[in-house]
């Protein structure tokens, strides 16, 4: 493994002794994915889901070899097409480590498809590219699924910002696209006993709308799991280990200064900890911690301002009010209305619709906040 220069990671996944806690999480997924429970992963975003899913992944794979893991991404996804090209890309000649058994096996299921490989340089195992046509989208993915349900392996499958689906349309029949796929996937899913799902998203409002609406093919077809923030005493107790080993000291009243400003979101306290610790002082105190944060955010400035000129003067009023509020319960209610000199309530609710629908804002339980927390504060400086 690539050594690494700073234990508190940002993106991606190392080694679970650089991912916090979330021991009872991780064991919750593993569980459930071993007894043939599909799983829906919900959360705001940049709570951890993905590193979750990696660290349970990690441990799959440790203990049972024989296991095939796999992650996609779906965001980039516009259309059923994107969705099996990477689904293709993901899964196919990964369930054998002998790279000819594998192509030969690619090659026995997918004949609606033209599939080219190359050799991963790391893996060395087969990576593959798929070439068809649109109306051949629907023929493809039936034969990848029934390339892993005769795989003989037993597949852990996450497909991360699912709520992507729901956004799909075709040329043709832009509603017609959006059922579908949904309907393709659960009556594939269903019947392949050796693949188990981790359908992981952002988009509660969305995810919810696809889960437990009786009239969509995944009502009640998943276990549900909800990622909260990390209890303070165990991240504390993860940081200071770390920081430690580096020779840096970090009490608790300084950890809390850190996860009590950004609520224990935990890219957010992981970003301030890796913006520290590379900056290896003996002591760590509030005004170093203060100095971090007013770096980031003036790094990000441009960016912001980007964001917000592409708002409305109505929308970007309501997004600055409900950032100086840091949370909104009452978005209609007069006192907050007046406060910030806000339209009537159909024109808030219009505007807060198009910021959560772009991800400026996000709803949990009735309360709207800034979705980036960093833009937040930027957001309270200006006039």
């Amino acid at each position: 493994m690539k050594k690494i220069v700073n234990p508190f990671i940002i993106y991606g996944y190392a080694a679970p002794e650089y991912f916090c806690d979330r021991k009872e999480e991780t064991n919750k997924l593993i569980s459930a994915l071993r007894n043939g429970r599909n799983v829906t992963l919900m959360s705001p975003r940049r709570m951890g889901k993905t590193g979750l899913i990696h660290n349970a992944f990690h441990h799959i794979e440790k203990e049972h070899p024989d296991a095939a893991c796999f992650y996609m991404d779906i965001f980039s996804t516009s259309s059923l097409k994107d969705f099996v090209m990477l689904f293709g890309k993901t899964v196919l000649g990964k369930v054998d480590t002998i790279p000819q058994k594998a192509i030969s096996m690619v090659n026995t299921f997918l004949k609606s498809c033209r599939v080219m490989f190359s050799v991963d340089e790391l893996s060395g195992l087969p990576t593959a590219s798929l070439d068809f046509q649109p109306h051949e989208a629907e023929a493809t993915l039936n034969e990848i699924f029934n390339y892993l349900k005769h795989s003989e392996k037993e597949c852990f499958i996450a497909i991360d910002e699912f709520q992507q689906i729901a956004e799909y349309e075709d040329d043709a029949d832009k509603k017609s696209e959006r059922s579908k796929v949904e309907a393709l996937l659960r009556s594939y899913i269903q019947f392949c006993p050796n693949l188990h799902f981790v359908f992981s998203g952002s988009k509660n409002h969305m995810m919810s709308d696809i889960f437990d609406k009786p009239n969509r093919p995944f009502y009640r077809s998943t276990e549900k799991m909800h990622l909260y923030t990390i209890p303070e005493e165990s991240y504390y107790a993860f940081a200071s280990e770390w920081m430690k080993k580096a020779d840096v000291e970090m009490n608790s009243d300084v950890f809390h200064y850190i996860y009590d400003r950004f609520e224990g979101h935990t890219w957010y306290v992981q970003y301030i900890l890796n913006k520290i610790y590379e900056q290896q002082p003996k002591q760590v105190d509030n005004t170093m911690v203060t100095s971090c944060i007013e770096d980031i955010v003036k790094s990000n400035m441009e960016d912001y301002q980007r964001l917000c000129h592409q708002l409305t003067k109505n929308q970007y009023a309501v997004l600055k009010a409900i950032a100086n509020e840091h949370r909104v319960t009452s978005i209609n209610g007069s006192a907050f209305l007046s406060k910030y000199q806000l339209k009537g309530s159909s024109s808030v609710n219009k505007a807060v619709k198009s910021l959560i629908d772009n991800e400026y804002i996000f709803c949990c339980n009735g309360t709207y906040q800034v979705y980036d927390r960093f833009m937040e504060l930027w957001l309270r400086q200006q006039i």
